[in-house]
C-alpha cells in the first residue's frame, strides 16, 4: 500500500494478542493474485449490478409478529412484557430488538455470494468506545451476540437503515437521513479498499483510537462535542469499572456482601435456596474457567465467588438468561462479570449453521475475530438448565453514542466512522476483501443504492412498529412500560 495512502488512514497500529479463526493456509483467495481477486469481484457486477442493492421488497409470506413470537421460545416468560415494552418505544427501538426480522428480509435481498464473519446485529448503537486489556480506548463494534459467517452486505444494510431511523428520531429530514446513510456506505467502501491494499498483519494490528476519532473529526465537531466526549472518557476511566459500579449494584445485606435486588430488572431467583444458587454459580464458573488461556485462568483464580443475580439487559436480549456475578479478591477488590445466554444466531437459518456447537463459543470466537482487542475475561460456559452462554467483564469502560444529542453534522461523521470500523472488522475477519473491493469500485453507485435501501427499510421498520402497537392495543401482546 502506498505510504501516502497509509498516512491518510490515520490508523494506530500497536501489536496485540489475538487468534484467527480459519487461519489455515488456503483460505478463500489466499493462493490467488490480488489482480485476479479484484477482477473476480468486478465481474460480479454483471451478475448483480450495484444499483440493485437499492431494492427492498418484503416477502408477503413473512409474518413479523409470528417471527417475534417464535423468538420468545426459551426466554424467561415473565420478562417478555419488558422486551415488548422496550420495542414499543419507537421504530428505532423496535428495529434494535428485531434483528431476526431483518435477517429474514435480508435473506431475500440481492447478495454477491461473498461471505465474511458478520456482526449480525450491526446497528449504530452497537458501536462505541471500550477499553483494551492495555487500558487504551478504542472505537469499534461492541456487541457480537449474533455474529456468524454471512454475506457482507447484510451488516452494511442493517447499519445504514439504523442511521435513517436514528436521523428521523432526532427530527432530521429524509433527504438528510439518506445522505447520512450514503456517507456510511461510502466510508465502508473507501476504507475497505484501503485495507485491501494492506498486508494481513497490518490489518490485524489496525485499530481506531480515541485520538484517531478526534483527529478525523471536523474542527467544528471537535469544538462542540470533543470536550464532552473527553469528559465521559475521563469519568469512565477514573477507576476500574467494577470499583465504579460496586456501590450501584452491591452492598452489605445482613452483614454479607450481596447484589441489590431491584425487580423486575435485577433479582435473585426464588425457586432455589441461596446455597443451591451459590453451587450452581460455582459450577458455571468452573466450566467457564476451562475455556480460558492459562494466564487468564491464573487471573480469575485470584477472585472468589460472592454473589450472582439475574439482570435484564438490552432490547433484543430481554428474556434470555443474563446474570451479573460479583467476585472479590483476597483484599476485597470487586470484579463484576456478566454471563449472557447465547442462542442460535439470527443469521444461521439463512446463512448456514455455525461450526461451533456451543453458541457461547460462537460469540467469543466471532468477537475475537472481528474486534482489534477483546476483554481478557471472554469465555463460554454452560449454566443452569443446560443453557449455554458466554462470560465477559461487566461494563468495562463502555462509552455509548448519545444519538439524541447529535445534530446532522455529528450523525454524518459518526456514520462515516462506523462504516470505517465495519470495513476493518470484515477485512480482519476474512480473505475476501479484495473481491468486495473489486465489486464496489471507485464510483458511488453502491453508496447511492445503500441510501435508497436505507430509506425503504426504515419505512418497513416503521410499519412493523405500527403492527406491534396494533397487536398491543388488541391485547395480543402484553407489555410492561418502564418509568
Amino acid at each position: 500500500m502506498p505510504r501516502a495512502a497509509r498516512h491518510d488512514l490515520k490508523i494506530s497500529k500497536t501489536k496485540i494478542a489475538g487468534s484467527r479463526q480459519s487461519a489455515q493456509p488456503g483460505a478463500p483467495g489466499a493462493d490467488r493474485p490480488a489482480a485476479a481477486l479484484l477482477a473476480a469481484g468486478k465481474a460480479l457486477r454483471d451478475k448483480l449490478p450495484r444499483q440493485d442493492h437499492a431494492i427492498f421488497k418484503r416477502d408477503k409470506k413473512l409474518d413479523v409478529l409470528a417471527l417475534l413470537k417464535a423468538s420468545d421460545r426459551g426466554r424467561i416468560e415473565q420478562l417478555l412484557p419488558i422486551r415488548y415494552g422496550r420495542m414499543l418505544q419507537s421504530p428505532f427501538a423496535f428495529f434494535r430488538g428485531s434483528a431476526g426480522v431483518m435477517a429474514a428480509d435480508l435473506a431475500k435481498s440481492p447478495a454477491t455470494g461473498i461471505q465474511v464473519q458478520a456482526c449480525g446485529d450491526c446497528h449504530l448503537m452497537n458501536f462505541g468506545g471500550f477499553a483494551t486489556p492495555e487500558r487504551n480506548i478504542l472505537f469499534d463494534i461492541n456487541d457480537f451476540d449474533e455474529t456468524a459467517p454471512a454475506p457482507w452486505e447484510w451488516d452494511l444494510k442493517r447499519l445504514v437503515a439504523s442511521f435513517v431511523l436514528a436521523a428521523r428520531s432526532v427530527g432530521l429530514s429524509d433527504s438528510k437521513a439518506r445522505d447520512i446513510a450514503v456517507t456510511c456506505a461510502r466510508g465502508y467502501r473507501k476504507q475497505l479498499q484501503a485495507y485491501s491494499e494492506m498486508s494481513p498483519l497490518e490489518v490485524w494490528y489496525a485499530r481506531i483510537t480515541l485520538d484517531d476519532l478526534l483527529a478525523e473529526a471536523p474542527a467544528a465537531l471537535r469544538k462542540n462535542y470533543g470536550p464532552g466526549l473527553l469528559a465521559r472518557v475521563k469519568k469512565a476511566t477514573a477507576d476500574l469499572s467494577s470499583e465504579l459500579i460496586y456501590p450501584e449494584l452491591a452492598g452489605l445485606v445482613g452483614g454479607q456482601v450481596r447484589i441489590h435486588d431491584a425487580p423486575p430488572l435485577i433479582y435473585h431467583p426464588d425457586d432455589v435456596s441461596a446455597d443451591e444458587w451459590h453451587d450452581l454459580l460455582q459450577a458455571g464458573l468452573h466450566d467457564y474457567a476451562k475455556t480460558l488461556a492459562d494466564d487468564r485462568r491464573a487471573l480469575i483464580d485470584q477472585y472468589r465467588l460472592v454473589d450472582g443475580a439475574i439482570k435484564v439487559v438490552g432490547i433484543g436480549s430481554v428474556g434470555t438468561s443474563c446474570l451479573v456475578i460479583l467476585m472479590m479478591s483476597a483484599n476485597n477488590d470487586p470484579l463484576f462479570l456478566q454471563w449472557k445466554e447465547a442462542r442460535q444466531s439470527v443469521l444461521e437459518p439463512y446463512a448456514g449453521e455455525s461450526v461451533y456447537t456451543h453458541p457461547g463459543q460462537r460469540v467469543v470466537m466471532g468477537q475475537r475475530l472481528m474486534q482489534p482487542a477483546t476483554d481478557v475475561f471472554m469465555g463460554w460456559a454452560t449454566g443452569r438448565g443446560g443453557k449455554r452462554g458466554y462470560m465477559r467483564q461487566l461494563r468495562d469502560v463502555k462509552i455509548k453514542p448519545l444519538v439524541e444529542t447529535m445534530d446532522a453534522a455529528a450523525l454524518t461523521f459518526y456514520a462515516k466512522m462506523c462504516g470505517w470500523v465495519l470495513a476493518r472488522a470484515h477485512t480482519k475477519a476474512g480473505a475476501r476483501e479484495l473481491e468486495i473491493a473489486g465489486y464496489l469500485g471507485s464510483q458511488d453507485n453502491f453508496d447511492e443504492a445503500m441510501g435508497k435501501f436505507a430509506i425503504a427499510y426504515a419505512d418497513q421498520a416503521e410499519r412493523d412498529h405500527a403492527a406491534l402497537k396494533a397487536a398491543v392495543r388488541a391485547g395480543k401482546i402484553a407489555v410492561h412500560i418502564e418509568e
